[in-house]
């Protein structure tokens, strides 16, 4: 019996090892949360799986104060309104693996500088904005940190924060649902 009970207690260190070698954060100063529960007190961690594009940290929802968050219908009606603009803002890396079809690209490094693509004039620290276009923006999904920098980057020049729309989702929910995807699209 005392064998018995040592195998499990090794089997169980090994499944916790496996998991901790696979923890992944939740936001950059959470790695846990703890909720309480019928049965007891339940520990809510986050772990690597092969649905993850990146490992990232969680974003929220409303990266910038006056953003709309989309989902997927959302972007599929942006995507034939002549109002709005698609952006994928990764990296080319990324944009070439697969994109959402009809989206444009502009790396989110490169926003700032870029803001007459959609709708602005002027020049990086002095845009006009008054006629700036509704963007849809998007990465690699919800533990992908580019888009919420490029839309921060937007608000600091000065693009109405009323007219950007944030699909938290991104490729990873896109690919997840089954939407078809551009390869190949630089």
């Amino acid at each position: 019996m005392n064998r018995f009970l040592t195998f499990l207690t090794l089997i169980g260190l090994a499944v916790n090892g496996a998991m901790a070698d696979n923890s992944l954060p939740i936001s950059s100063d959470i790695t846990e949360v703890t909720v309480n529960t019928d049965e007891g007190p339940f520990t809510i961690t986050r772990q690597a799986n092969d649905m993850q594009l990146i490992g990232g940290v969680l974003q929220p929802l409303i990266p910038v104060a006056g953003v709309h968050p989309m989902g997927e219908l959302e972007v599929l009606e942006a995507l034939n309104d002549p109002e709005f603009v698609v952006v994928d803002m990764r990296t080319i890396d990324w944009r070439a693996k697969s994109t959402i079809p009809g989206s444009i690209h502009i790396p989110y490094i490169e926003i700032a500088a870029r803001l007459d693509e959609l709708g602005c004039t002027g020049s990086e620290g002095a845009w006009d904005c008054t006629n700036a276009r509704k963007v849809v923006a998007f990465c690699n999904g919800p533990a992908c940190g580019q888009s919420p920098i490029a839309i921060r980057a937007m608000d600091r020049e000065g693009y109405p924060t009323d007219k950007i729309y944030y699909y938290r989702g991104g490729m990873q929910s896109w690919t997840v649902m089954g939407l078809s995807v551009l390869e190949d699209a630089f």
